[in-house]
């Protein structure tokens, strides 16, 4: 019954759309490194957790489970195309849809939404913050990450290989959508969000050895835009 529901949701003569939706998302894996959930948690848990929180693009559900086990009180919506991990707390509502049309929730709006290493997933990055912007009510936030194009690692790619690291043909078709900062705030500009603010993960893979992170071999030193394989956007939606 999902199955056919997702199948009616895509409104496309492409018949082989669904099918290559579904392998890039499991090509994803349904889950984010542990460096980036751990700073997206940081950054949601500063705020306070007593709000409405979605995770759009919730995968395998780790970042729910470590929301909760992290003493966060408000309700938590999970959005993917993944049908709900058998072990989530009851507690949580879960919508599986393709995150590349609108989500079918009518239930008001959340007072966060969360998305970590969703949007280059995506098609259309717009109609993404457009959705992030209905779904939110006026004055919330979202916490947004996505591959940094902007490190050493992935500006050197660029030029020898024609494309970022994490977009060449072994992320294909997982990673379809490649965003600089400039882009996003563009985009989420136009949406309606303002104070739009930028940081990056602490961990960043060596050019040609992305085993080895930057910050292993400089005891920590080495951080920040050029040294980060993720940069995370937070941004509120006008009241």
């Amino acid at each position: 019954m999902q199955r056919y529901m997702l199948e009616k949701s895509i409104e496309t003569n492409d018949k082989d759309l669904l099918e290559r939706r579904i392998e890039a998302s499991k090509e994803s894996k349904g889950t984010s490194s542990g460096a980036v959930i751990n700073h997206a948690l940081s950054v949601a848990l500063g705020a306070g957790g007593t709000r409405s929180l979605l995770e759009y693009g919730a995968g395998r559900g780790d970042l729910i489970r470590r929301l909760i086990a992290s003493g966060w009180s408000g309700p938590i919506t999970g959005a993917d195309l993944f049908e709900r991990p058998e072990d989530l707390p009851d507690q949580v509502t879960w919508l599986q849809a393709d995150l590349n049309l609108p989500l079918e929730w009518s239930g008001g709006g959340f007072d966060v939404v969360v998305s970590t290493e969703v949007i280059e997933h995506l098609e259309n990055p717009r109609a993404v913050a457009r959705e992030f912007a209905r779904l939110l009510r006026p004055g919330g936030e979202v916490i947004l990450t996505t591959p940094n194009q902007e490190s050493l690692r992935s500006l050197l790619s660029l030029v020898v290989t024609g494309h970022f690291a994490l977009f060449q043909d072994s992320c294909y078709p997982a990673h379809i959508t490649a965003l600089l900062r400039k882009d996003l705030l563009r985009v989420f500009q136009e949406a309606g969000f303002i104070n739009i603010r930028f940081s990056y993960v602490a961990h960043g893979g060596v050019p040609k050895l992305p085993h080895i992170s930057w910050q292993q071999i400089s005891a920590g030193l080495l951080k920040g835009r050029w040294f980060s394989d993720t940069i995370v956007m937070s941004a509120k939606l006008k009241a």
